[in-house]
């Protein structure tokens, strides 16, 4: 199993925590793979501004829509500002995260 992708819980449900650079302003929305940093974290690329919000709006978007789970899954648990975030993905295997997130 990838390093960014790792079980984990949260008030006793069972999920998926997600690490990830996060590169808004690109041109395009997409997976660009491995940040090399300690923890090694998943590279994607967001389409939309840091400000208000947008960014994190649309990553939410483009995971909820890449995973296949609703938006209600998807959670920012760390680095609402910051390009380095933890993501917990509720009631998702890592090895399901991985395969959907490397395609």
């Amino acid at each position: 199993m990838e390093s960014w992708a790792k079980e984990h819980e949260v008030k006793g449900e069972k999920g998926t925590l997600l690490l990830l650079y996060v590169q808004p302003g690109a041109s395009k929305t997409a997976v660009k793979g491995e940040f090399a940093s300690t923890p090694t974290r998943l590279k994607v690329s967001i389409a939309a501004s840091p400000t208000e919000g947008e960014a994190n709006r649309l990553l939410i978007k483009f995971l909820s829509e890449t995973l296949g789970v609703p938006k209600s899954q998807v959670h920012i648990l760390s680095g609402e500002t910051s390009r380095q975030k933890n993501v917990w993905i509720q009631r998702m295997e890592p090895m399901t995260a991985v395969v959907c997130l490397s395609e």
